[in-house]
């Protein structure tokens, strides 16, 4: 189709996680061949995602209402933080229903490889939130992989001093896998049997 907004949109489309350029023109050919008024509604969600959302001003996930529901819920336990690479991962805890304490999001994970390092994400806030004295326990809760080991690391180093019980997931998540991929189940068992950090390193050497 010799159209440059056909053309336009399948580009848009290729930019989406996991859309070739099969994909992307099979959506755009469906959203040309929609009746206007779904084609409209779709534009619009896009639209108020990106105009309706923010970073909640307390954990940094993304929220319509700041502070997000979470963390305006008082039946939470505020003793406990669970830190999280995204906010994807704020929602596979809580498909789970069973962990009630309260989320800090990080943004990312350090990757020395492209130049991240723990400075790069939203460690300053979470650090300024431990230093208010409520919190107890930091959950780090990185993803099962290298990089999400070694953002826990690097968090751990830097928590250390605050005098804090500093966690970390149970292995019983398979390494490679991500939290949002994972069955609420396992993210549960790993959530219960989480040891503390300095176990978790003894553990690993062979």
């Amino acid at each position: 189709m010799d159209s440059p907004a056909f053309r336009d949109l399948i580009e848009a489309l290729r930019g989406l996680p996991g859309v070739g350029p099969r994909s992307a023109e099979r959506i755009a050919f469906h959203i040309l061949r929609a009746p206007a008024a779904e084609a409209i509604r779709l534009a619009r969600a896009i639209d108020a995602i990106k105009t309706k959302t923010a970073r909640c001003s307390l954990c940094y996930t993304v929220t319509e209402e700041d502070p997000c529901g979470v963390c305006r819920d008082s039946t939470r336990d505020r003793r406990v933080v669970c830190v999280v690479g995204d906010t994807r991962d704020v929602h596979a805890f809580e498909r789970g229903g069973r962990y009630r304490g309260l989320y800090h999001v990080l943004h990312g994970e350090v990757d020395p490889l492209a130049g991240i390092d723990e400075r790069d994400l939203t460690t300053d806030a979470l650090v300024e939130r431990i230093r208010k004295g409520e919190v107890r326990e930091v959950i780090l809760a990185t993803n099962p992989t290298a990089e999400g080991d070694a953002t826990a690391f690097a968090l751990a180093e830097r928590l250390r001093p605050l005098k804090i019980s500093i966690t970390r997931l149970a292995r019983g998540l398979p390494p490679g896998s991500s939290l949002e991929l994972s069955r609420a189940g396992a993210i549960a068992d790993a959530l219960e049997n989480r040891r503390p950090l300095e176990s978790a390193e003894k553990s690993d050497v062979p």
